[in-house]
């Protein structure tokens, strides 16, 4: 069974369900309202375009740690349905059926009540549904059936089959859902139909993964590996630790611990459990599961999630105590892909210090705290990288060369100014320079002045590179203004730097050091 809990970033945050309300991670849409889904807002839009459909939508900042500090009371009343629920992450978790069924008197029944027990802890809607694996309880869960939805055994396929083959995204290959589009497969059933072994042959370990969840399977097989039991890794702590972070601190060395240990048997860990102990002797111990291999990164924020619902949550369910000893037990393993080291450029000590600093920083601020960038596509200096946490799988780089009209060539500028500079820009006769409706340069740059200062004469300028974008739009700042022109000049200090022209004067974006 899979119980959703659907916006759970802005019910974690006591948003009104009919306020028009939007969670960002980064300057992407994780969560909105209905109120602003009706409007047109997405998940995966970026901030502007959401703004854009819904100009009254209020932005809000993500917190991970109220989100799971708020979903502990729900773990805690599950417990008296099922002793071993799996947490996903917060606002989504799963268990299987076979002992609460029985004991509850069927499939129906315990759905309504998993849902109803969610929804007397908190003002949340929550959804169950059941089927024979998690890829299909998910989905029957999204149907968003008050009352649950209950797939019969051995009916799973025939439910998938009829939904769209979009949903194999949900498999983490980017792309999989619109090259089998593509290749004539716009279904589920139709990838089921499909055989596993020209599937496997053609797509690898995804094309599978995504062929056994459109047949109804689990993502791994039933023979999956139970972790030995010496791969246990533990911590006692003298004195006991009543705050957050230090605790925070000790999880990610056990998790680099556990996560080296498992590497050397060439095993990857998808489900972990996590205990907490007392000097008192009271215990939390919870399952977080994670589609895919966990990474000590991912592990140690799951720590810190539990601890930050336990340490922080209703004085009636908060420890008595310091913790006194905390535990990793790989509950489920497989046998890790592993990754393809190349042939030149391999990582150097240099590297692996690195490596470790930025680990510890997660350890001491969080998971989310420590961003490295990547490579993106977009027309924008600023988009050119987009911010993944460290230690996570980073997003495909994008090859080739994208229909971007505007974008700057190359050398792209090495720093970027959080804000622009207002600046003046003038010709030979000391006259500002402009630009027509054909984007035409009144006369050549001569002179630039930044914020006021001393004029630096120009020696050499390329551009323009005019952008005319967001027309519809006549709300936004006039710094982003929807039509601007961008120039590359280097001044008599002997700096490159990248200038842009609006409809309301010059700015300096960045430099090229």
């Amino acid at each position: 069974m899979t119980l959703w809990c659907p916006d759970w970033p802005l019910v974690a945050l006591e948003v009104d369900a009919d306020e028009q309300a939007a969670v960002l991670v980064g300057d992407e849409v994780l969560a909105c309202t209905a109120t602003a889904r009706a409007d047109g807002v997405r998940r995966g839009l970026r901030r502007r375009e959401a703004q854009r459909r819904c100009p009254a939508l209020r932005l809000l900042d993500r917190d991970e740690l109220r989100e799971a500090r708020v979903f502990e009371p729900v773990l805690t009343a599950l417990d008296a349905v099922s002793p071993s629920v799996e947490v996903v992450r917060p606002g989504l978790c799963v268990f299987t059926t076979k002992g609460p069924s029985r004991y509850f008197g069927g499939d129906v029944i315990l759905a309504r009540l998993s849902a109803e027990t969610v929804r007397d802890v908190i003002p949340a809607t929550a959804f169950a549904g059941i089927a024979d694996g998690r890829f299909a309880s998910l989905l029957a869960a999204r149907t968003a059936d008050p009352e649950g939805v209950v797939i019969p055994p051995g009916g799973s396929a025939a439910f998938l089959a009829p939904l769209p083959v979009a949903l194999l995204d949900r498999t983490g290959e980017p792309g999989l859902a619109d090259l089998l589009v593509r290749l004539g497969l716009r279904t589920l059933g139709a990838v089921a139909a499909l055989p596993t072994r020209n599937v496997a042959s053609r797509f690898g370990a995804q094309g599978t993964l995504a062929h056994r969840l459109a047949r109804g399977l689990d993502e791994l097989p039933v023979t999956a590996r139970v972790a030995p039991p010496d791969l246990t890794v533990q911590q006692e702590l003298d004195p006991p630790e009543e705050t957050l972070e230090p605790l925070a601190f000790v999880a990610k060395m056990l998790a680099d611990t556990l996560q080296a240990e498992l590497a050397v048997r060439g095993l990857g860990c998808t489900r972990v459990l996590v205990e907490a102990q007392t000097e008192h002797g009271e215990q939390r111990a919870r399952l977080w599961r994670q589609d895919g291999a966990l990474s000590a990164a991912a592990i140690a924020q799951r720590v810190r999630w539990q601890l930050a619902g336990w340490l922080t949550g209703a004085a009636s369910e908060r420890p008595t105590g310091g913790i006194s000893l905390l535990r990793l037990t790989p509950d489920e393993v497989h046998r890790d892909d592993g990754r393809q080291l190349q042939l030149f450029g391999e990582a150097t000590d240099a590297d692996e210090r690195a490596a470790v600093v930025l680990s510890r920083l997660q350890g001491l601020l969080g998971f989310d705290a420590v961003l490295v960038p990547v490579p993106a596509g977009g027309r924008d200096p600023a988009d050119y990288t987009r911010l993944v946490p460290w230690g996570e799988p980073k997003p495909p780089a994008w090859t080739g060369e994208p229909p971007w009209p505007g974008r700057l060539p190359a050398p792209t500028p090495t720093v970027l100014y959080p804000e622009t500079l207002p600046a003046v820009v003038v010709d030979a006769m000391d006259k500002p320079v402009s630009l027509d409706a054909q984007g035409a340069v009144s006369a050549a740059p001569q002179g630039l002045s930044i914020r006021g200062g001393t004029r630096l004469r120009i020696t050499s300028w390329a551009g323009p590179w005019p952008v005319n974008e967001r027309w519809w739009d006549r709300t936004e700042s006039p710094v982003d203004g929807n039509q601007l022109a961008r120039f590359q000049v280097v001044t008599d200090d002997g700096t490159a730097r990248l200038l842009m022209t609006t409809a309301t004067g010059w700015y300096v974006e960045g430099a090229y050091v």
